[in-house]
């Protein structure tokens, strides 16, 4: 079999990436790895009160596997290159709960039009994916400027796919298997995208002085999002979600309660059979009753026709909780720094997964203090004692020049978890 023509293949290239995935074979092999497997399988059908332990470890990895170790010359095999050295160094030193699976996955190529308008971001000269950015709202008079708005178009390039499939193929042969899989956005929310068209200010000042406005913008972004995923249904792009997918804010999907009625592999993949994110972190400053009014029935909509649904990402959720429940289908939920998590321990019992996610301030600040780490900790675990409890350390910018952090978390959580819970 020859390669592909797009791709240039360096003999020296090949060789370092097929043996980097041999080393991901063998460790998805592991019996650590598979006990973890099965511990995420077991924690997302509420069959086990062991915590999961979980770090989101990009700052500590940039320092601790730097983009100097890539020895591949060409671009694509960098890429590959270092995604494969990060999750080996991961399971080898970081030894959180992370899985690795014997996969290579691809995904189809979609693409969207734009809605008819966009909001220009102008962002700071700060260095850096996190720097603060500004934008006018194109929207500025709901009624006047609606019809600016167009629903999205959607097309896929299957003859690129495919190639880039051979191709990884190719490289891969007897190691690891190439799969089209992956998902087409990170959330189902709509807030983020309503507030680039109307700005924060526009939409919170919208639900009192133009109700019935906002409502019909709402109403776009739900139909909007229904067209598409009913589009990925018709063209068959949809791929399951239910293994080592990331399926919220840190979690991952691990069920064997998707796909329903146990639909053989081969099948057309289905919204029902699927987890889908969704949350408001944007509306933090409006009360439950404007969140159950303009926002919920809307994702509801969407959220509906998925399989199952994990909920928030940093919004504290307990004072929304109410109307959250109102998700038929919801399974997990995320219980952010800000949330009272006595509150949540009581409303997610064992009916739900409660996603703790500690704040990144105890391992991000100058000073390491163990002791308050340890603290919040049994907190969470002594609160949540009878929860499918998942600990989620999320959106650290920072590790002060100390990457290390980043393991000695997990070694203390683990430490911490054997200590309460025995």
């Amino acid at each position: 079999m020859s390669a592909p023509p797009e791709w240039k293949a360096l003999p020296s290239d090949l060789e370092i990436l097929r043996s980097l995935a041999s080393r991901i074979r063998e460790i998805s092999e592991s019996p650590v790895n598979v006990e973890r497997r099965k511990l995420w399988f077991d924690h997302n059908d509420l069959k086990t009160n062991r915590p999961v332990i979980m770090i989101e470890s990009h700052e500590a990895l940039q320092g601790l596997v730097p983009g100097s170790v890539v020895q591949c010359q060409e671009g694509w095999a960098r890429g590959l290159e270092y995604g494969f050295r990060r999750s080996i160094y991961h399971h080898e030193h970081i030894a959180d709960d992370s899985v690795v699976e014997p996969f290579i996955n691809c995904n189809w190529n979609v693409s969207a039009t734009g809605y008819g308008v966009s909001a220009e971001k102008v962002r700071s000269d700060v260095p850096g994916v996190f720097g603060a950015y500004r934008w006018d709202a194109p929207i500025v008079d709901i009624d006047r400027d609606f019809d600016r708005l167009k629903p999205r178009t959607f097309s896929v390039d299957r003859e690129s796919t495919l190639r880039w499939k051979a191709h990884l193929e190719h490289v891969f042969d007897g190691i690891l298997d190439v799969r089209i899989r992956g998902g087409f956005w990170w959330t189902v929310g709509m807030t983020w995208t309503a507030i680039d068209f109307l700005g924060i200010d526009g939409l919170m000042l919208a639900m009192y002085d133009n109700p019935a406005g906002l409502h019909r913008l709402m109403g776009f972004l739900r139909d909007d999002l229904i067209s598409f995923a009913d589009w990925l249904e018709r063209e068959e792009l949809f791929s399951l979600n239910n293994e080592n997918d990331y399926i919220g804010s840190g979690a991952r999907g691990y069920t064997r309660e998707l796909p329903v009625n146990g639909a053989a592999n081969g099948d057309a993949v289905r919204a029902k059979d699927l987890w889908v994110l969704s949350e408001s972190q944007e509306t933090v400053g409006v009360g439950p009753d404007q969140f159950a009014e303009f926002v919920f029935p809307y994702q509801h909509d969407v959220v509906k026709r998925f399989g199952m649904c994990y909920y928030g990402c940093c919004e504290p959720v307990h004072n929304r909780w109410h109307v959250l429940k109102g998700f038929e289908n919801l399974r997990s939920v995320s219980v952010s720094p800000w949330c009272d998590e006595e509150f949540m321990a009581d409303a997610l019992a064992d009916r739900y997964v409660f996603s703790r996610k500690p704040n990144p301030t105890l391992i991000s600040t100058e000073v390491w203090h163990e002791d308050a780490i340890r603290d919040d900790l049994r907190h969470t675990l002594r609160v949540a004692e009878k929860c499918s409890l998942e600990i989620v350390m999320k959106d650290i910018h920072t590790l002060v020049g100390e990457p290390e952090r980043a393991a000695r978390w997990v070694q203390i959580a683990r430490e911490v978890v054997d200590e309460v819970r025995g």
